[in-house]
C-alpha cells in the first residue's frame, strides 16, 4: 500500500489561506509558521505573531487549524502551537511580502 506523505510545502500552502488582518498578508509568507508537519493524519504546527503582543494569536491559530482541516479533510489531529522563540523579525518575510510591504525593490 503506497501512502502519500503530505510535505510541509502543502501545508504551508493551505496555510496561505490565512490572512494576518492587521498586515493584510498571509502567515506563511510572513514567516510567521515555523515548523509544520504531518505524520499517521496528525497535523503539527508551530507558528508565531509578529509581537507577543499581538491580540490576534487565538484567532490567527484558530483559523490556521481550520485551513489545515479544509485542505486535508482527512486529518485525525491538528494541533496548531503558539511560540515565541525565536522572536519574529522581518527577515523571516518570504520575497513576495517584503515586495508587498515595500521592503524589497
Amino acid at each position: 500500500m503506497v501512502v502519500n506523505m503530505i510535505t510541509r510545502e502543502q501545508i504551508l500552502d493551505a496555510l496561505r489561506d490565512v490572512i494576518d488582518p492587521e498586515i493584510g498578508i498571509n502567515i506563511a509568507d510572513l514567516g510567521l509558521v515555523y515548523s509544520a508537519e504531518e505524520k499517521d493524519g496528525e497535523f503539527s504546527v508551530s507558528m508565531t505573531m509578529t509581537t507577543a503582543a499581538c491580540p490576534m494569536g487565538n484567532m490567527l491559530r484558530a483559523q490556521a487549524r481550520d485551513a489545515i482541516k479544509k485542505r486535508f479533510p482527512e486529518a485525525r489531529s491538528v494541533n496548531v502551537e503558539l511560540v515565541w522563540t525565536p522572536p519574529w523579525n522581518p527577515d523571516m518575510m518570504s520575497e513576495s511580502a517584503k515586495r508587498k510591504l515595500g521592503r524589497l525593490k
